[in-house]
Formats: C-alpha cells, sequence, structure tokens
C-alpha cells in the first residue's frame, strides 16, 4: 500500500497573522513539501492542477519534472489532471516524457474539474463536462497504445495516422487513476478501462465513498478485469495533528473556520464528526484511518492533505514529522496485517513492465 500527500496549491492568507504567501514562496513551499515527504519514508506526492486565483499549479509537469530532479524515490503524480480542458494529444506527450525524465515514477489522476469559468478559457463547455471526459480519455488511452492513431470526435480536430512522442517508457503507458467525489460515470470509466478510482473522500460523508467505491467494484470484475477485490482503490484524507489532541484542535480551528473551502459552514466539531477529516493526535489519525478499510475495502493508495487553508510551512513540515514518524509506519504494517488474500499491490512502472522475453 502506497502512503503519501496531495497539495492543492492555494494561495490562502494565515488567519492567525494576516500573513499572505507569494505564489513564488507557494511553489517552492510544494517543492519543500514533496521533498520532505521523500526524507520521511512517504511514497507518494500529487499535485493539483488549477488556471484560477487562489492556485499555483497551473503546470503540473513542469513541478514534477523538477522534483523528478530532486528525488529519488517519490512517485511523482498529478492530484488532478484536468481531461476536459487538457488536449489529450498534449497529455500523451506531456506525460510520457515526463516518465522518460522520473526513470517511470509517474502516475496521473484525471480529473474533470468544477470551476466554470476555467472550461471556457480552454474553448470547452462545461456542460459537456462528462462527455469531454469520455472522449478525451478515450483517444489518450489510445494515443499511449497505439504507434499510429487515426481517429475522430466531437471535440477536437482528426487525427491521421498521428503517432505520439515520445512513446511510453518500456512501452507501458504511465497508471491512471481517475478521480471523482459524486460522478458515477467515472467509477464507470475507470471500471470500464481497468484503471484505479481515486474517492477524494474529504467532503462528503463515509457512506458516500463506500457506494461509490463499490460501484466501481462491481463495475470491474463486470468488464473482466478481475475479482471486485482486486480493484485498485485509492482514498484522500484530510488531517492535521499534534501529538496532544486538545493541541490539534486549538491550532487548526482558526485554519478551519476561515479556509475557503468550509469557513463559515458546520463546525470543526460537527465537520470532523460527518466527513474523514482528522483533527487529533498520531494514535486517532491511526484509528480513524485503519477504519476506511472497513467501508471500503483494501485499498491501495492513502494521499493526505496537509498544506492548505494559509498553514505555514514550518507547520506542515511538522505534519510530515508526525506522519512519517509515528502514523505511517504503524499505519503500513497494521493495513498488511489486515489485508486480504487477493487484494493487490499498488501498481508501480516496474510490477507494470513486461517480462523480459527468456
Amino acid at each position: 500500500m502506497q502512503f503519501g500527500i496531495f497539495s492543492v496549491g492555494d494561495v490562502t492568507p494565515d488567519p492567525t497573522t494576516g500573513a499572505v504567501p507569494t505564489e513564488a514562496g507557494r511553489i517552492q513551499a510544494m517543492v519543500a513539501i514533496a521533498e520532505k515527504a521523500e526524507e520521511v519514508g512517504l511514497d507518494v506526492f500529487a499535485t493539483g492542477e488549477h488556471h484560477n486565483p487562489p492556485f499555483v499549479p497551473s503546470s503540473p509537469t513542469t513541478m514534477l519534472g523538477y522534483l523528478a530532479a530532486r528525488t529519488e524515490r517519490l512517485v511523482l503524480s498529478t492530484s488532478t489532471t484536468l481531461i476536459t480542458t487538457n488536449d489529450p494529444v498534449k497529455i500523451a506527450e506531456d506525460y510520457a516524457m515526463l516518465q522518460h525524465l522520473a526513470g517511470g515514477r509517474v502516475d496521473l489522476m484525471m480529473g474533470r474539474g468544477n470551476t466554470p469559468p476555467v472550461y471556457p478559457w480552454f474553448g470547452q463547455d462545461i456542460r459537456q463536462g462528462i462527455p469531454l471526459a469520455l472522449e478525451n480519455y478515450a483517444l489518450l488511452h489510445r494515443l499511449w497504445r497505439e504507434d499510429v492513431v487515426d481517429w475522430e470526435g466531437r471535440f477536437r480536430t482528426p487525427l491521421q495516422g498521428f503517432t505520439s512522442t515520445p512513446r511510453p517508457l518500456d512501452g507501458v503507458p504511465p497508471f491512471v487513476w481517475h478521480g471523482s467525489i459524486r460522478s458515477p460515470e467515472i467509477a464507470e470509466q475507470a471500471a470500464y478501462y481497468g484503471d484505479g478510482f481515486f474517492h477524494n473522500h474529504i467532503f462528503w460523508p463515509p457512506q458516500h465513498a463506500a457506494r461509490m467505491v463499490q460501484y466501481y467494484r462491481e463495475r470491474f470484475a463486470h468488464y473482466g478485469h478481475g475479482t471486485p477485490e482486486q480493484a485498485i482503490v485509492g482514498l484522500g484524507g484530510q488531517v492535521f495533528l499534534r501529538r496532544n489532541s486538545q493541541d490539534a484542535v486549538r491550532e487548526f480551528r482558526p485554519y478551519f473556520d476561515h479556509a475557503p473551502v468550509y469557513g463559515g459552514g458546520p463546525s470543526l466539531e460537527d465537520f470532523s464528526a460527518q466527513t474523514p477529516l482528522t483533527v487529533g493526535s498520531p494514535q486517532q489519525v491511526i484509528d480513524r484511518t485503519l477504519g476506511f478499510r472497513e467501508y471500503v475495502g483494501d485499498y491501495q493508495r492513502q494521499l493526505f492533505l496537509i498544506d492548505h487553508a494559509g498553514l505555514p510551512l514550518k507547520t506542515v513540515l511538522e505534519q510530515l514529522d508526525l506522519l512519517g514518524e509515528e502514523v505511517v509506519p504503524v499505519l503500513r504494517k497494521e493495513f498488511a496485517d489486515r489485508r486480504g488474500p487477493n487484494a493487490p499491490d499498488a501498481p508501480t512502472h516496474e510490477s507494470r513492465r513486461p517480462a523480459p522475453a527468456e
């Protein structure tokens, strides 16, 4: 099982000091966070893709290419690649190039994006979000697997005799997760191709995550990729840790109360009770995270959101120390001990390479 972190790259004022990070500062902070994730023994760093303020990660491949040169072991991923507003030809080329530069330490998570103004900036219509996601990924899937592609669809110009370059490293396309919070069509898409399904798992109650993951598992088996237990599942999660739970709640409360995504809504206590948000001690995070398995089954990737809402870099790095020293080692052992006999490992480039010919 893989453990890591994902960042949305927001530029948010610190509500306790009023300090507003610069874009340059926030970008460099994301680099420092990724490097620290590798240092403390995490497996994955994932960045979102946003093209509107107050977010900075508009070019995930630039960020991840830079990190590929500064890390040795970390899997470099996106927590959203906008399959709706990016040209699938450019996605095919960019991520194959990144795959070569990173020695295969690359995968990506396809998402539709839910910010309406972004669609017309790239010549698209949010009302066509689902059809765009389905058509664009169908083309991307072929571009990575066929040396010469002839193609015609609704949303871009046709291709005739087209070859995407470079070809995927070792002939193995980057592994794809399809990320969604609420769209069964995306779970269906993941199941159809035998790809991974990543449930954001932050803003919705556990029952919703359970329904979405179960639907994906059933459809994965329906399409003949294996048993439901062999489907590839990832979950998000959101934590804030201190060794003492009272300290964690006291310190995180102003960030929660003023965060753009949930400030002014339910209280911290209510939101924590109704969603997977965990604010507390390392043991509380361990217990809560192990509980995810009870309603989604064995899964392959757990990513935590820890760097948002104006939290200063020093605090985020302290979160990573606690995750690496006290939380993830216990989770690795406990998940391994509880794992069912048919649960697959997390996919990696090495595990997906064809066996050498004898």
